[in-house]
């Protein structure tokens, strides 16, 4: 059972120049400590809506509250993760988990302690030190991942955080994801082309049509936690999985 809501959209669109509709007519609800996956084709509006839900633009139509107060500007109780790491090259891998302290001020030894937790949480132990160039793109998307965790951030935005990893990688920062996400009870939106990846790690995903964007679907992932990759092969994943690609198929 999950806990407050957290986001609620009512009939959210996005017009841009042109003009070019990129969102239209999102409503949805979600709840402290679930996992919602978007899923779609390319263009559809899904990183438009993790955008407005950051904060980062106002949407056109519609209103959109997060926490119980409208959105109007980004706030910290939100925090965003690319599909690129973008980590500061010339900063140690400490130095970059510890940016969003350095950014509000002085660096305390408590905040250097904290930091050095989240790296071992992260699986970057004995890593502290090394710089971005020195690591794999897998190990860099968990500084990223670890930098996003100290900024004390309640609902977690990822926009395809894994999409230019090999599938391999992937699994594996799928399984280290929810693990985190269960030790620290984050709420987490999670864009993704992978339909797979949707299903594996959500608890609800929500099917989205090409432009203009429409939450055409959502489904919900009724498998326990915490997963395995053995559950992939379960025929209620399938199912599921299968779902969604029928319903996907009837806009592409």
């Amino acid at each position: 059972m999950h806990g407050t809501e957290i986001v609620s959209g009512a009939k959210v669109g996005m017009t841009f120049a042109g003009p070019v509709i990129a969102l239209e007519d999102a409503t949805f609800t979600i709840r402290k400590g679930e996992f919602v996956s978007l899923i779609g084709p390319s263009g559809c509006g899904k990183s438009t809506l993790l955008r407005i839900v950051a904060g980062l633009i106002a949407p056109t139509t519609g209103q959109l509250r997060t926490f119980g107060t409208p959105m109007t500007t980004p706030r910290p109780e939100i925090g965003m993760m690319f599909q690129r790491a973008t980590l500061l090259e010339w900063k140690s891998v400490l130095d970059n988990v510890l940016l969003p302290n350095t950014l509000g001020g002085n660096v305390t030894r408590a905040d250097r302690a904290r930091a050095i937790d989240l790296l071992h949480l992260v699986g970057l132990q004995g890593f502290e030190v090394a710089f971005p160039r020195q690591l794999s793109g897998g190990m860099q998307q968990r500084v990223a991942l670890a930098r996003l965790l100290n900024s004390g951030a309640e609902l977690l935005l990822l926009d395809e955080p894994f999409g230019a990893l090999d599938e391999f990688t992937r699994e594996r920062l799928n399984l280290e994801l929810m693990r985190i996400q269960a030790q620290v009870n984050a709420t987490i939106m999670f864009v993704t082309h992978n339909l797979q990846e949707a299903v594996f790690l959500a608890d609800r995903v929500f099917v989205m049509t090409p432009r203009p964007g429409r939450l055409a679907a959502e489904v919900k992932v009724d498998m326990p936690r915490p997963r395995t990759i053995e559950a992939m092969k379960s025929p209620y994943f399938n199912e599921t999985m299968f779902r969604i690609r029928d319903t996907l198929g009837g806009f592409i």
